[in-house]
């Protein structure tokens, strides 16, 4: 490795502060993931409630042309 760290090890040990590092790593990345999970459940539920509306306006066209004949 070029740079701060000569080994693989020193970089995981980010200099004994690792712990502190990675606990701040995981309190961005979790968040940031679960944000990212929750737009797409969020998305597929909006998509599936318009969806839902419009074959329920399409029912009602149809079976108010039905009852016009």
């Amino acid at each position: 490795m070029n740079g701060a760290f000569t080994s693989w090890a020193e970089f995981f040990a980010m200099g004994g502060y690792a712990f502190y590092v990675w606990l701040a790593v995981a309190f961005t990345v979790i968040p940031l993931l679960a944000l990212v999970m929750h737009t797409r459940l969020q998305r597929r539920e909006i998509l599936n409630g318009v969806e839902r509306q419009q074959a329920r306006e399409r029912r009602i066209r149809a079976q108010k042309q039905t009852e016009a004949m």
